[in-house]
């Protein structure tokens, strides 16, 4: 663990936005934005899809679904997972990985959930674009943006598909960043209260936050205002579980320019995953920083597609 000698050296390691080499910290996040988006529109464009489609009551527990070109009667789905600090970003802009997936047989399911209020992390557009979003209704049970809520929703969106969708031959999971710690939770699932239990058989978890206890301290709490039974609760680094046998693999993906908070949490992570018996590889890629890494997904010849399709097998 490297030694964090002040609040704002602490809050420094979780801004993604400060590593980056390519663009200031002020224009990477709507330049990441408008990346997805535009790969999500090709994306829209060349694939057969059925957006919108509700899992539950909430405004935002909806899925699109990105069919393979050509699908037989059943095919392996891969979930994506957006990231965005668990405060911005969208499924809308999360159709961008489909095309490589599509085109070999798998569909691509975006699975939306309901986010915090916009804290700092979020750009001045993201922001204006979340203030004209309609403020999700949820059951009184339930807390819009409250980290157990979409942990839960995340979960609830699987089994939907499961039920929706029944001859599904096999489920990967792909997050990034607060997304990669979604899809961790999802590992961790007890799930005998869903009346399902998902075929998992990989997941590639990309740039992610396993322990979320550090982030108390920052501005990223701001929004989420989590406590800290809440954050350990939450956190993957802390419900590992025992592996079943060849069951799934999990690839955990870092940048080079991310942080290196960020590097030691995938670190940690794949470390504890494989003491508990899991098939996991980490893979440290060159060059790239936490948002490319993941927009790159949209190019063949991107060492982490052309790896995701290996994970993936198509139909």
């Amino acid at each position: 663990r490297i030694p964090i000698t002040s609040p704002q050296a602490l809050e420094d390691q979780y801004s993604p936005s400060r590593w980056s080499p390519r663009l200031d910290r002020d224009t990477i996040i709507d330049a990441h934005l408008a990346v997805t988006a535009a790969g999500t529109e090709r994306a829209r464009a060349m694939a057969q899809t059925l957006l919108h489609v509700p899992y539950g009551n909430g405004d935002g527990e909806k899925l699109d679904i990105y069919f393979p070109t050509d699908p037989s009667e059943n095919f392996p789905v891969l979930v994506y997972i957006h990231g965005g600090y668990w405060q911005c970003l969208s499924k809308d802009d999360s159709g961008f990985a489909a095309p490589p997936l599509v085109s070999q047989g798998v569909a691509v399911v975006a699975v939306g959930y309901d986010t915090a209020p916009k804290g700092r992390w979020c750009s001045a557009k993201a922001a204006a674009a979340y203030v004209a979003w309609r403020p999700p209704t949820l059951p009184s049970a339930l807390c819009s943006g409250h980290m157990d809520t979409m942990v839960l929703q995340v979960r609830r969106s699987l089994a939907f598909l499961l039920k929706r969708y029944p001859r599904i031959r096999g489920i990967y999971l792909c997050g990034h960043s607060a997304g990669a710690q979604l899809a961790a939770m999802v590992l961790s699932t007890d799930w005998t209260e869903f009346q399902v239990v998902p075929d998992i058989k990989g997941a590639v978890l990309v740039s992610g936050v396993y322990d979320l206890e550090p982030i108390l301290h920052t501005y990223v709490n701001d929004a989420l205002n989590m406590s800290r039974e809440v954050a350990q609760r939450n956190s993957p680094m802390r419900r590992v579980t025992p592996a079943v046998p060849a069951t799934c693999e999990v690839l955990v993906a870092v940048a080079q320019h991310d942080s290196p908070e960020f590097r030691r949490q995938s670190q940690e992570y794949s470390q504890a995953l494989r003491k508990a018996g899991w098939s996991v590889s980490l893979l440290d890629l060159a060059g790239v920083d936490h948002f490319d890494i993941i927009e790159k997904l949209s190019e063949d010849s991107y060492i982490l597609t052309q790896v995701s399709r290996r994970t993936v097998p198509r139909q």
